[in-house]
């Protein structure tokens, strides 16, 4: 008999004491099919809470991402490694959870405007760059910003940052 089982023989944890106390005894609950003995409201809550996180996610990353694929353009004699593993990061990230959650597939496209709107703000924070310096509408596609491929700017930029 595990720690769990002893511990549930009692009273189960609340919810609001121990959170990984109570994930480990409604995991355990679930496991053994004693389906009434569950926290039904707050389990569903939980469930429900991950695939929020993962929209949040990818709304932060793509924030990240478009900050970073800004400054890339509008501040070429500044481009460094650090950018270009940002930017390569934050698109890895996004494809791995859209793998895992294929329905999110198009929350990309669906953010991508006011993800754009926070990310110019943070440009222009991290730049010092004055807002009117960067367009009122993005320079590019949620498709391109998410292409590995895509560098904006000078075509050949991507190819020559790597020479140096």
């Amino acid at each position: 008999m595990n720690k769990i089982q002893i511990q549930r023989r009692h009273k189960s944890t609340p919810y609001e004491t121990d959170y990984a106390q109570w994930c480990a005894e409604q995991g355990a609950l679930l496991r053994e099919g004693r389906l009434s003995d569950l926290d039904r409201e707050n389990l569903a809550e939980e469930i429900e809470s991950l695939g929020r996180r993962d929209k949040r996610e990818i709304r932060s990353r793509m924030e990240v991402l478009l900050a970073h694929l800004l400054k890339w353009e509008f501040q070429p004699g500044h481009r460094s490694h650090s950018w270009q593993s940002s930017i390569s990061e934050q698109r890895i990230w996004i494809g791995n959870i859209i793998k895992d959650s294929p329905s999110l597939r198009r929350y990309p496209a669906q953010i991508f405007d006011h993800a754009y709107e926070h990310a110019v703000l943070v440009a222009v924070r991290e730049t010092g760059l004055r807002e009117s310096h960067f367009p009122g509408e993005p320079p590019f596609t949620a498709k391109q910003a998410l292409d590995e491929r895509f560098w904006p700017g000078n075509p050949l930029s991507m190819g020559d940052f790597l020479r140096d």
